[in-house]
This record gives structure tokens, sequence and C-alpha cells, in this order.
């Protein structure tokens, strides 16, 4: 069965850096894009970053640009988030999700499975 499984989030200050992973396993990773998407207290999930199967194409969110890069290892199926000059507003639960295709993807409905996410506090 698949699974993605998130690690790497915990406690930064401002200004500091974070790195996720996320471990996949149960389908070819290879042929299929990979995605981040976060949720903060109280808002509506937003999409962080994906990137296409061969790591080509690549989406970042306004909000991340210059700061946040994604990246994949296909030969040990994990898919990364680097995560630069963090802001309190960062803070949120960081999920991975897998897109239906190999293409990049930006939207819900686009992807069939999803972890169960690592946590970001990003505070003094």
């Amino acid at each position: 069965q698949v699974q993605l499984v998130e690690s790497g989030g915990g406690l930064a200050q401002p200004g500091g850096s974070l790195r996720l992973s996320c471990a996949a396993s149960g389908f070819t990773f290879s042929s299929y894009a990979m995605s981040w998407a976060r949720q903060a207290p109280g808002k509506g999930l937003e999409w962080v970053s994906s990137m296409s199967s061969d790591g080509k194409d690549t989406y970042l969110a306004d909000s991340v640009k210059g700061r946040f890069t994604i990246s994949r290892d296909n030969a040990n199926n994990t898919v990364y988030l680097q995560m630069n000059s963090l802001k309190p507003e960062d803070t949120a639960l960081y999920v991975c999700a897998k897109c239906r295709r190999g293409r990049s993807c930006q939207s819900l409905s686009e992807v069939d499975y999803s972890g169960a996410g690592t946590q970001v506090t990003v505070s003094e």
C-alpha cells in the first residue's frame, strides 16, 4: 500500500532553517509528481510546492519563493522541502502528497495520497 511518511519538522527561530523529508513507498516513485501543502491553525490548506516526476518542473507558492526549495531523490524514494529564512507565518502542519500524474500538481483534486504531516513551528 502507498505510504508517505514526513519527518524533519520541529521548532525553529525566525530566520532559521528546517529540512522536511517525505519517504515514499508502495508505488513507483519516479513516475509521479510530489507536492507539499500546509495548513495553519484556523486557516485553509495552502499548496506550498510541487515537483514533476523527473524533477524538471517545479511550483512554488509566492509566499515561499526565494526561501523554500523542493527536491527529490528518485533513487531513494524521497522528496524534500528545504525551508530557509523561516517566518512565524510559516507555522503549520506540512503534508506530503502524491500527485495522480507525472506533472506537478497544485490542488487536492490532483492528489490521490497524502501523509499524516509534520508540524513546523516558527517562534522566538
